[in-house]
């Protein structure tokens, strides 16, 4: 069959730099090639053109997404018909974020449009836990499938081939006779070098991507903490083994010369033996590269971490999320405010550039607790410091307070997806951020912490230890140097 994968835009129609390849689906695909289909992954939100980086000022430009959602003639939903004009597609995948809803539901019609027999399916962290909504509200959408897809999407086209019982397929949501049937999700693979290294070369536009774009890999899946605003999958981490993981560093390099790795594991170093092994055989086999990961500052300790920057690590993003040992509390986060500032020392001492991650505007937040948030981040003093607006995504803990709270629905409509802002979204009053600090004050406290945080990331100081974390980078590839210049021209 010929299958066309689809990663929906977004950062794009709104002038934003989105990085890396979409990994997922291209793991899918793979899955997929080799089991003898025509696959094609067309990242949809993909762009060359480095222009805007400052996500301060995202939501100041949701406006226009959602404009483009009126108009089928938006240069970027030209394009996509294009595709699946020019591929003609049996059976068309859809990955789907909360975020990037109304997207995928607006490309899903487009695709029924330009090819109505083609079988529509979609997947990704929203379709995980909002199936039954999807399929009551995008016609357009044939299949929902939660789970693995790499196991899943194949299962399904099997069946629907051979007009097997769709029972039979784990995972799946569809219509049946006026309702809607949900199969049980199969447990995670256990061990998953039973998968290939992703096939890049099935992207749509492979060679417009940077090598640092093509850098991207997953070791391992699934995150063993339970943090209230998080909507991970599965609280079990399944891993690759070691080899499986550097067979595709190896791959990666010597097709795309890629030095710069990124490891988008939900918390890299979980088991902090594996990563040990890892860190040596990268020593070992004398594999020049460069590599960041994500972290909590409960898993780092100072010979870990010496170990990972001797291997090459060069960033490390660590979520802090607050300054309020409340809201910590409250967010389940299982960490403390003392094991943040002695983790921020470690990295200082080290010398690994490292981001902290900070959040304001969760349920039940008060003014005290956002401008301790604004403290903490000046007394951490990280090389980054990122902020971002707790957005109630379904299926975590604290969906579940915001609707008890009052503040947030179960469900939307596709109309509501189309009205409203993805930041807004499933919010019963969409000025209404928090329940505990009056809307006018919380705009205020929002607009003075947006700013300080952007004043801070801009100090030639900032920039300067950006340099020096990617000055092996630039010494291989200069090209990297400029690049990144006209980013934080950008910025």
């Amino acid at each position: 069959m010929k299958i066309l994968l689809i990663s929906p835009p977004f950062y794009r129609i709104l002038g934003f730099y989105n990085r890396y390849y979409p990994l997922a689906i291209v793991s899918i695909g793979t899955v997929l090639r080799k089991l003898g289909h025509e696959v094609l992954v067309y990242d949809a939100d993909f762009t060359a053109d480095v222009r805007d980086i400052n996500f301060d000022e995202l939501s100041l430009r949701y406006p226009d997404y959602l404009q483009s959602l009126k108009n089928y003639e938006h240069p970027v939903w030209r394009e996509a018909r294009g595709v699946v004009e020019d591929f003609r597609p049996d059976i068309v995948g859809l990955t789907v974020y909360t975020t990037l809803a109304a997207s995928a539901f607006h490309l899903v019609g487009l695709c029924k449009a330009v090819m109505p027999g083609c079988i529509t399916v979609m997947g990704g962290p929203h379709a995980a836990v909002k199936a039954e909504e999807i399929l009551r509200i995008s016609s357009a959408t044939d299949y929902v499938l939660r789970g693995e897809g790499e196991n899943n999407l194949p299962r399904l086209i099997d069946h629907l081939a051979r007009k097997l019982p769709l029972a039979g397929v784990p995972g799946l949501s569809f219509r049946q006779e006026g309702s809607y049937v949900h199969n049980p999700v199969s447990e995670p693979t256990r061990v998953l070098d039973v998968f290939p290294f992703p096939d890049r070369t099935m992207l749509m536009n492979e060679r417009r991507y940077s090598s640092e774009d093509m850098g991207l890999i997953m070791s391992s899946r699934g995150c063993p903490f339970n943090c209230s605003y998080c909507a991970s999958e599965t609280r079990r981490v399944s891993y690759r083994s070691v080899e499986h993981v550097i067979g595709e560093i190896k791959e990666v390099q010597k097709r795309y010369g890629t030095f710069q790795f990124t490891f988008k594991d939900d918390s890299f170093p979980v088991d902090g033996k594996r990563v040990w092994e890892f860190c040596s055989r990268l020593i070992g086999e004398g594999i020049k590269l460069n590599w960041e990961c994500n972290s909590r500052v409960n898993l780092l300790d100072s010979s870990l971490v010496r170990m990972m920057k001797k291997a090459g690590c060069n960033f490390i993003k660590v979520g802090i999320e607050s300054g309020s040992p409340r809201i910590l509390r409250k967010m389940n986060k299982g960490i403390t405010r003392e094991q943040c500032l002695a983790a921020s020392r470690m990295l200082r001492k080290t010398g690994i550039h490292w981001s902290g991650y900070f959040m304001m505007g969760v349920p039940g937040e008060t003014e005290e607790d956002i401008l301790a948030t604004l403290r903490f981040m000046y007394e951490l003093r990280p090389d980054l410091a990122l902020l971002s607006v707790y957005e109630p995504f379904p299926g975590t803990a604290m969906f579940a307070e915001g609707i008890e709270r009052g503040l947030v629905y179960d469900e939307m409509s596709l109309a509501q997806y189309y009205r409203l802002s993805p930041y807004h979204y499933f919010k019963i009053d969409p000025q209404i951020q928090t329940d505990c600090i009056p809307r006018e004050r919380y705009l205020e406290l929002e607009k003075t912490l947006m700013d300080a945080f952007h004043e801070y990331n801009k100090g030639i100081g900032k920039v300067f230890k950006m340099v020096r974390a990617r000055k092996n980078l630039y010494l291989h590839q200069p090209r990297s140097l400029v690049d990144d210049i006209r980013k934080y021209l950008s910025y």
